[in-house]
């Protein structure tokens, strides 16, 4: 039977694979949540979401203490019914990033099971437009780093196959940042794709006068350039450049993206599956997206984004920042700078149990 008889959560904290900073923060840790349900027949799903660095407690009190035992004999081939329910059940704290990560770690662990029953991966059961996607590459770009260190980064990355590489931006001095990019797009070339982000670090005035700059090294996109809360400036800014403004990573539910898209504001969206609330609103996220003839390229999580990306068919990017080394036997398969979405059954993630367990906390 397809029926919950035990429903767990635990934390694990991933130390950062290299130092990661950018206009308004430092990558301190991945907290990592994990929900694991099991069913009357034996079957076992694995899910999770993530932090970086705050919260992963709130997040595992809420899984705990309200959504977990909610699950108790429950058919959890009903995932809509079942995602629902648990929303409607935390009303209180919504919409918000900890309900959000919460009811993530439940829903993708939920995705897993019926992967796993259909004998299917998630790339195919979620939509199956096609079994690649091209990455970029961000861990060469953080705001640190010298232009000597972004250049390197880059020709690597070239070298690599990647399909393009993104930059942080938001030096106090808009010359620096400046400078900083047409370094890295002098030593990549005009064809190479060039993207940056300034999470959320600027204001509108101050987006609009860079993004004029911006536009002489022709990116790809400008992305969180002011907080994700201000969809008015977004709009002004989106009319005042050619670039491409994108958004999403700090968009907790699909009327948000909604809004967005009907004013214009976003030229690429950045859905996020563990910000967003898990695959179910992930994949309305990305359809209505590509209603307005949007591109998706998800935020982060490339081990799960690549089989969402490589589901629908406006995924355009997956992002290369690897975090889950620690506690998975195998990495994401990239060949020709595309990443490969898994054929194994499920989420197509090798989780590394005896790792994860050594990395718990208490």
């Amino acid at each position: 039977m397809a029926t919950v008889c035990r429903a767990a959560a635990f934390l694990v904290e991933l130390e950062v694979e290299r130092v990661r900073t950018d206009a308004v923060q430092a990558f301190r840790a991945q907290e990592t949540v994990f929900v694991e349900i099991t069913t009357e027949d034996g079957a076992v799903g694995l899910g999770y979401s993530y932090t970086i660095g705050t919260g992963g407690s709130a997040v595992l009190a809420l899984l705990r203490d309200h959504l977990l035992p909610q699950l108790e004999g429950v058919d959890t081939r009903l995932i809509e019914s079942l995602w629902q329910q648990l929303f409607a059940s935390t009303r209180a704290t919504t919409v918000g990033a900890i309900t959000s990560l919460a009811l993530a770690a439940v829903d993708t662990a939920l995705w897993d099971l019926r992967c796993l029953r259909a004998g299917e991966p998630l790339w195919r059961l979620a939509g199956g437009f096609r079994s690649r996607v091209p990455a970029y590459d961000t861990e060469g770009g953080w705001l640190h780093l010298s232009p000597d260190e972004l250049v390197a980064g880059a020709v690597a990355a070239v070298a690599a196959g990647w399909r393009g590489v993104k930059v942080k931006v938001g030096k106090p001095n808009a010359a620096e940042d400046l400078a900083r990019l047409r370094a890295v797009r002098a030593a990549v070339g005009p064809e190479f794709a060039l993207m940056v982000d300034a999470n959320q670090s600027m204001t509108a005035a101050e987006a609009i006068r860079r993004a004029r700059l911006f536009e002489q090294v022709d990116l790809s996109w400008l992305e969180e350039p002011l907080p994700a809360d201000d969809l008015a400036g977004h709009e002004r800014l989106a009319a005042a450049t050619s670039i491409p403004i994108a958004v999403g990573e700090s968009l907790y539910s699909i009327a948000q993206f909604r809004e967005y898209l009907q004013r214009g504001a976003a030229g690429i969206v950045q859905v996020d599956v563990a910000r967003i609330g898990g695959i179910t609103p992930w994949l309305k996220v990305a359809h209505l997206a590509e209603a307005f003839n949007v591109a998706v390229c998800p935020h982060f999580l490339m081990e799960l984004h690549v089989s969402l990306a490589a589901a629908v068919p406006n995924g355009r990017y997956v992002e290369h920042i690897p975090q889950l080394r620690a506690i998975t036997t195998a990495e994401l398969t990239i060949v020709d700078g595309h990443a490969v979405a898994p054929e194994t059954p499920g989420l197509g993630i090798a989780w590394d149990r005896d790792a994860m367990d050594d990395l718990r906390i208490a």
